[in-house]
């Protein structure tokens, strides 16, 4: 029973980082870079303007009253 504690820890430490890199890792492949790439994608082809008019005809804007 003697460094039963010591040996445990030893375990359960390297058991935990590992989790926890993992847990990272699929975070940024599973989770960030599909949102960054769909934001990238979104803002490529984004025109403000044109969201700004769709807004503005549909009422949405007070300072814009539509026409």
């Amino acid at each position: 029973m003697r460094g039963l504690l010591a040996r445990r820890m030893k375990f359960h430490l390297l058991g935990a980082f590992v989790v926890s890199m993992g847990c990272a890792t699929l975070y940024k492949f599973g989770i960030a870079d599909p949102r960054k790439r769909a934001y990238a994608d979104f803002y490529r082809n984004y025109d403000p303007m044109k969201d700004f008019e769709a807004m503005k005809a549909a009422g949405v804007l007070e300072s814009a009253p539509p026409k």
